[in-house]
């Protein structure tokens, strides 16, 4: 079976003071979504997913990474949601939300990230929630605000 993907929407960011890119009212008509994130920041190096305005403790996720001479792992429960890498300079992530539009099943997550010459890893996350995901929040740590140039595109898969 062939899978397609469509643009849903896309955000760059222009300016220097954008803290939060929200996707909302997210059509219940695809299979899976991919967002893909392409961003640096200012302050810390990290951005937080949250999914329809959640930001209570009802996220896990597991990971691994490397950094060319170590490699770590590690596995967090109840507490903050999916977390993007904003380091400054070059980073990729893409999170793959998988039947997100099920209003019988909590909601898993694929992810990656990468930034040139520091960190690559993968994880897989859990909202523990059976509400379809029609809000996404991507949220800089603390005093985080994303660099002009950042790019934050979500994709919806069809199925053929």
């Amino acid at each position: 079976m062939a899978q397609t993907y469509d643009a849903i929407a896309s955000y760059t960011v222009s300016g220097s003071s954008t803290t939060t890119v929200t996707f909302n009212s997210i059509a219940s008509s695809f299979t899976d979504l991919i967002l893909v994130v392409n961003a640096a920041s200012t302050g810390n190096y990290y951005a937080y997913t949250y999914f329809n305005s959640d930001t209570g403790a009802n996220y896990s996720r597991t990971e691994v990474s490397g950094n060319g001479s170590a490699a770590s792992s590690a596995r967090f429960s109840n507490l903050i949601p999916i977390t993007l890498d904003t380091t400054l300079g070059a980073t990729s992530n893409i999170i793959h939300f998988m039947n997100y539009a099920n209003s019988s099943t909590y909601k898993s997550v694929l992810y990656r990230f990468n930034a040139a010459n520091s960190i690559t890893g993968a994880g897989v996350g859990l909202w523990r929630n059976t509400s379809t995901i029609n809000r996404i929040d991507i949220t800089g740590y603390g005093a985080t605000t994303y660099v002009s140039g950042s790019t934050f595109t979500l994709y919806g898969v069809k199925s053929a």
